[in-house]
Formats: structure tokens, C-alpha cells, sequence
């Protein structure tokens, strides 16, 4: 591996291990029905961000670049009645980082050029892919650090 492509792996692997890290640690304080409450009719509960961010890292990256074969009900990631528990949903999250950051060390220089599609984006190549769902991540972070307010305000 050169060093561009080594310093590029450590610092997304990096950011997505912090992203999880940050979920973890604000989901670690709600009791279970916390976890999958809506607080506001227009909204998500913290459990189905975390099955949303599951089901479009599994996609995104586990079935286009990995070959995972994983098929996406990303509808059901928000409205799912009978969802897993607090702890499997986390640890499937955890699964899908782990996915994530081993696909990200199995990247040659030439693979992150690659062209890349898949339903829902327009990311030009793997490391476009890459990047956008870590920025997504942190995206849907913010959300749920401001769902932890709510519940702390009650």
C-alpha cells in the first residue's frame, strides 16, 4: 500500500470509528423506549436513525464495493413496528462499521477510482461513496445528539 493510499485509509477508517464511538456514547444514556421514541410527529427516534445508518452503510458499501449481497428495505428503517432491541440494533450497527472499515483497508490506490453507482446517489467513485456516507453519519449525529436534549429536558 503507498502512502497516500495508507493515510487514506487510516483517516476514513478513523472517522468512521469515531462517528460510531459518538453514537454510542449518546445512545448509551436512553433506557430502551428513549431509544425508540419520536419526540416530535415529524421526526425519528434515535433507534431508527441507527437502523437508517445500518441499512445505508450496508448498501452503499457492503453490497456495491464489498459484494455483501445485503438487500435494503431502507423504508423500513423508519418505520419499522417490531424493531430489534436497543442493544441488537446497536450491535448491527457496530457490524455494518466494522464491514466498513475493512472494506476502506482492502482498497488499492487503483479501487478507490473506480467508477461507482448505485440507486439514491450520484457519487462518482468509491472514495465519493466513502466519504459521502461518513458525512452522512455525522449528519444524522447532530440529529441525535438534539434527540438526547430532548430527553434530557424531560
Amino acid at each position: 500500500m503507498n502512502d497516500l493510499n495508507s493515510t487514506l485509509s487510516t483517516v476514513l477508517a478513523g472517522r468512521y470509528y469515531a462517528n460510531l464511538a459518538r453514537i454510542r456514547e449518546l445512545a448509551a444514556p436512553l433506557a430502551e423506549e428513549q431509544f425508540w421514541t419520536k419526540p416530535y410527529s415529524y421526526g425519528n427516534s434515535f433507534g431508527h436513525l441507527v437502523l437508517h445508518l445500518t441499512g445505508n452503510l450496508n448498501y452503499y458499501i457492503g453490497a456495491q464495493i464489498a459484494k455483501t449481497g445485503y438487500v435494503r428495505h431502507r423504508e423500513r428503517e423508519f418505520t419499522d413496528e417490531k424493531p430489534p432491541s436497543k442493544e441488537d440494533a446497536l450491535k448491527q450497527f457496530d457490524a455494518a462499521v466494522a464491514m466498513v472499515m475493512e472494506t476502506i483497508r482492502n482498497q488499492s490506490s487503483s479501487d478507490w477510482e473506480k467508477e461507482y453507482s448505485a440507486v439514491g446517489t450520484n457519487c462518482a467513485n468509491r472514495l465519493d461513496i466513502t466519504v459521502q456516507c461518513a458525512a452522512h453519519m455525522q449528519h444524522h449525529i447532530g440529529q441525535m445528539i438534539y434527540l438526547g436534549y430532548e430527553f434530557d429536558k424531560r
